[in-house]
């Protein structure tokens, strides 16, 4: 148990923890944001091209309402709004994700000077050059 809670604290201090909150909060702000315009930005102009039908009231009626019983329906213009939902978050993911790997690819590059490199790929990339060095000696004292 004592190594569960040190590892709990050792997960909360190094912000593991606080970077997940971060962003937990994005997101779901980020949703918001989504649902507003696929709600009033895009589907109001997919109804008007449909002679103003909305999607979202859009559904296949199993059986319909009577006295005591309610009435059954498969929402399937719900569901259509769904999938634009989540059509505008993954392409929108992708291309923040794309973007960072961008900037991701240049930083490790070490002949790129446009970025600045990371020590540890400097490193790597001087040693490289070392060993390269060291092998081009030892093939001519071979020869």
């Amino acid at each position: 148990m004592k190594n569960f809670i040190q590892e709990f604290k050792d997960f909360a201090i190094k912000g593991n923890m606080i970077d997940m909150a971060i962003g937990i909060i994005i997101g779901t702000a980020f949703n918001k944001v989504v649902n507003v315009l696929v709600k009033k930005v895009i589907m109001p102009p997919l109804s008007l091209m449909t002679d103003g039908v909305r999607f979202s009231d859009k559904k296949y009626v199993l059986r319909e309402a009577s006295d005591n019983i309610e009435e059954a329906a498969i929402g399937y213009g719900e569901l259509i709004e769904v999938v634009v939902d989540f059509a505008i978050i993954s392409f929108t993911v992708f291309v923040v994700i794309k973007f960072m790997n961008r900037f991701r690819t240049k930083a490790e590059d070490p002949e790129n000077l446009e970025e600045t490199t990371p020590k540890n790929i400097e490193l790597l990339a001087n040693l490289e050059e070392l060993m390269k060095e060291q092998n081009k000696i030892l093939r001519d004292k071979k020869e």
